[in-house]
């Protein structure tokens, strides 16, 4: 089979290739018990809710439990526990074995390692002594910690608390990993204070655990305590958290949940981490009611002044002006126009995720007993935030065959995400608007950024500067203009109005916001220009039925319902230049373990027709000729999807390379690589490794030298200028 030749399929052709395709998929794993709550209680027992909160209503219990089941179909998971508080209301429960061997439930009572959701509660310690005026944010780490040794550069307080302070993370996991000994606070100090600085503090942000040790030690210093003594009297205990503590094996109870990791389909035994080694960046235990306490006594200020929440949940900034997405113990970014403040955990034995949507009252607390789980939990926290926000919506990207709408689409929703999200932070009092600037002015550029003469002169280019327009180097572009609009969608529409876009969209956003300036008519250059609104006019009429309400929640399952559901979403999708993208769902459900060729086939031939610039189909048509033998044909799959705006990115040499790890056409696939990355030595020493696994000596011998001659430096005579 030669190179694609347009690449239409007959139906009887998608059969052959879905059979080739998906023949050699494993069955996934499954868990047993994932899909039913544990009760732990009977029906007169109060249910565990964090303090001042009423159970949930049942209805959205049951919606809830509904998509929980959902997402944990099928899953090799142990134990999970869920809380949710929206409002006065909660919601907690239990899914699976926090104890395998003895049959014990995980419930709402169960504690697991908290992990890194521990640099949350150092962060709140920090800020308390702030306020008490004992601890200055810019005061050098060295009067509070002389042991630690004198740098090149001061590190300040305010740094560590935003990671900026250029302090290591762990720099050898395999070992930190399995520390076993108990430690002191000087003892932990001694694993890293020696080590020099990644960089200069303040010029990027370096994610890091032992900078947060640096933290606790302060704690103790300043405030004449123990860290876990302070911690217990100033933050647990106020907020409620009555069986959250610093971990120790010795003080373990019956509800603390054993550790499992993932080894070839199966659960083992987490190895043995005494975590007092990080201590104050991820060594606490806890129960999700607790952290829901902990979420709804930051959400309420309890434990410091609002202008000191508000200064935690506000990205920190680089010295040359990039935002951090990462304020002080918090993680803070805006998620499809809600402002969110979160911290995920993971190390031995656990998975967490504590997730805090402030403006709309929400909190959302998820702890596992199996370790590297932040995608799932990370999914889990989405679903539930779309099912009590979003009218149960799924939250799912955007498909256009047009590279120039996708990334017009881009900008379209960065404005939209960043102005809800700061519009609605602001309004609830987390924190100040952004000075608004010359107006007319950002919106002109705006226009001009988003113009079709700017995106096809070079769509990468603009995409590269559309995330990078929030920035205070771009002088916040996104954020001010996004929050104008919606300020005056608040005014026109009312406030109420912004609780839609969420789900509706981007487009619906813009297409209001122009309804309302004619409503209460806006000066002219706030409208953006002619060309701009014709062209938000072109993608949000037709968005309507491609994004109607009955496509939100819509869900592909396996079943005679199948073929309908699939020609009613083409149908919606027909004639819209931007849609929802169904692709990886479609894909997922062509993979199942078990599915028949025919419907293999026909979830392929859907996803081709309906989704062709979808890089996911793009890959999956390219691995299916690969089976087919035709690497002619993948190639140029591969490189359409790597000339898509997004392909540079999801298809860098590494993710390549990460792909190849996993898949089972990892030769194939590391053979393809190096034809498109001709100069990465990576990809060459991947593949020589490959090759020689398989017994090919010569190929493995070239790939070798291709990588050694692209990893040696350049002779000196050859950097000399004639």
């Amino acid at each position: 089979m030669s190179a694609l030749r347009g690449t239409r399929f007959t139906r009887r052709g998608w059969v052959l290739l879905a059979a080739l395709l998906f023949s050699s998929a494993s069955a996934a794993p499954r868990s047993e018990g994932l899909v039913t709550p544990s009760r732990s209680r009977t029906a007169a027992t109060p249910a565990l809710l964090p303090p001042g909160t009423e159970p949930l209503p049942t209805g959205k219990v049951q919606a809830l439990e509904a998509r929980i089941r959902e997402h944990l179909k099928g899953r090799l998971l142990a134990g999970l526990s869920v809380g949710v508080a929206q409002g006065d209301f909660a919601w907690t429960t239990g899914y699976g074995l926090r104890d395998i061997a003895q049959r014990r439930p995980a419930t709402p009572r169960t504690t697991y390692r908290t992990a890194s959701i521990s640099k949350s509660f150092t962060a709140m310690a920090v800020l308390q002594l702030v306020e008490e005026g004992k601890v200055s944010l810019d005061d050098d780490i060295r009067r509070w910690v002389p042991e630690f040794p004198a740098k090149p550069w001061i590190v300040t307080v305010r740094q560590l608390l935003g990671h900026l302070g250029g302090v290591s993370h762990y720099r050898d996991p395999a070992r930190e990993n399995h520390i076993t000994k108990r430690m002191g606070t000087s003892e932990a100090l001694a694993l890293f204070k020696d080590w020099p600085l990644v960089l200069e503090p303040g010029t990027e942000f370096v994610y890091t655990s032992y900078g947060f040790n640096l933290l606790g030690a302060l704690i103790e210093n300043a405030s004449g305590m123990p860290y876990g003594k302070y911690l217990q009297e100033k933050v647990f205990a106020p907020a409620g958290m009555v069986n959250t503590a610093l971990d120790d094996f010795r003080t373990r109870d019956i509800h603390h949940a054993v550790g499992y990791r993932r080894v070839n389909g199966t659960l083992l035994r987490s190895s043995k981490l005494d975590v007092s080694s990080r201590f104050a960046g991820g060594g606490a235990r806890s129960s999700v009611v607790d952290l829901l306490a902990f979420g709804r006594a930051v959400m309420a200020s309890t434990l410091v002044r609002p202008e000191t929440t508000r200064l935690m949940q506000v990205s920190m900034e680089t010295r040359d002006g990039r935002m951090t997405d990462y304020g002080m113990g918090w993680a803070t970014y805006p998620v499809r126009g809600h402002y969110v403040v979160a911290h995920a955990g993971g190390q031995p034995e656990t998975s967490t995720f504590l997730l805090l949507i402030p403006a709309e009252r929400l909190a959302i607390a998820l702890s596992a007993n199996v370790e590297d789980q932040a995608e799932l939990l990370k999914d889990l926290a989405s679903t539930i935030a779309e099912q009590l926000l979003e009218g149960g919506s799924r939250r799912r990207p955007v498909s256009a065959e047009d590279p120039v709408d996708e990334v017009l689409h881009e900008g379209l929703y960065r404005l939209f995400t960043y102005g809800r999200a700061f519009h609605t932070f602001h309004r609830a009092g987390f924190a100040a608007p952004p000075e608004p600037g010359d107006l007319p002015t950002s919106f002109a550029e705006v226009s001009a950024l988003l113009s079709r003469e700017s995106l096809t002169g070079d769509p990468r280019a603009v995409l590269k500067k559309l995330k990078q327009a929030h920035e205070p180097r771009a002088h916040r572009l996104f954020i001010r203009v996004g929050v104008q609009m919606a300020e005056q969608l608040a005014a026109t529409l009312g406030p109420e109005a912004l609780a839609a876009y969420p789900a509706e969209g981007a487009l619906r956003f813009f297409e209001d916001y122009l309804r309302a300036c004619a409503q209460q008519p806006c000066p002219e250059a706030l409208q953006f220009t002619p060309e701009l609104r014709a062209h938000i006019a072109r993608l949000a009429g037709p968005w309507k039925t491609a994004n109607s309400e009955t496509v939100r929640t819509m869900v592909l399952r396996a079943g005679p319902e199948l073929p309908a559901a699939l020609a009613s979403l083409q149908s919606a999708f027909s004639g819209a230049p931007v849609h929802p993208d169904f692709s990886e769902e479609a894909l997922e459900l062509a993979q199942a373990p078990g599915a028949p060729p025919e419907r293999t086939a026909l979830l392929l031939d859907w996803a081709g027709k309906t989704h062709p610039g979808s890089i996911p189909v793009l890959l999956a048509r390219a691995e299916g000729f690969l089976r087919l033998g035709d690497a002619e044909a993948a190639e140029l799959l591969y490189r359409q999807a790597l000339a898509r705006p997004l392909g540079p990115e999801l298809l860098s040499p590494e993710k390549l390379l990460s792909r190849a790890h996993r898949h089972p056409l990892a030769a194939d696939l590391l053979r393809l690589s190096v034809k498109l990355y001709p100069d990465s030595a990576a990809l060459w020493k991947a593949l020589a490794a490959r090759e020689l696994a398989l017994g090919n000596v010569k190929p493995a011998n070239a790939a070798l030298t291709h990588a050694q001659e692209l990893a040696a430096p350049l002779p000196a005579e050859s950097t000399a200028l004639p």
